[in-house]
């Protein structure tokens, strides 16, 4: 439950990005960032800000709008998962198993050239759920399993 729990969060937080992106897929960001820095008084000199509005003049609608519908089909799996996994269903642990261990790979590249204590940690969180959804599928008989669709 504690898996589809947090696969259910990750499904929305998506969602909400997705819409996020969507809808600023045609503003002027510079401007809309501006207007954000503005409302939160942060500081026209900052740093990091030049750096953020640096990288939005090389963003375009295009790129906008593939980001949302990348956001948008990551959200429905998320949430495919955990509707499945709170339903009991055999199908969500191996669909969970199958896109979690699907990304191990790009973590262990991304951990041997960019090494932090947040991608060790994420990696080593994405294969104890795998290795327990694995432990699980073998330990319970099929019939364990809710089998109706």
């Amino acid at each position: 439950m504690l898996i589809a729990a947090f696969k259910l969060l990750k499904g929305l937080a998506l969602l909400a990005v997705g819409i996020a992106v969507h809808m600023l897929a045609n503003k002027n960001l510079v401007a809309e960032a501006q207007h954000w820095v503005d409302l939160f008084r942060v500081d026209p000199h900052n740093h990091y800000l030049h750096l953020l509005l640096e990288k939005l003049t090389n963003v375009d609608a295009h790129k906008f709008h593939a980001l949302s519908v990348g956001t948008f089909v990551y959200s429905a799996l998320f949430l495919t998962e955990a509707t499945g996994l709170f339903l009991r269903k055999r199908w969500a642990e191996l669909l969970t198993v199958i896109s979690t261990a699907g990304l191990i790979p790009l973590e262990l590249y991304e951990l041997f050239h960019k090494p932090t204590f947040t991608r060790g940690l994420l990696l080593l969180v994405n294969l104890a759920v795998v290795a327990y959804l694995i432990f699980e599928i073998r330990r319970l008989p099929h019939s364990k399993h809710t089998t109706s669709s």
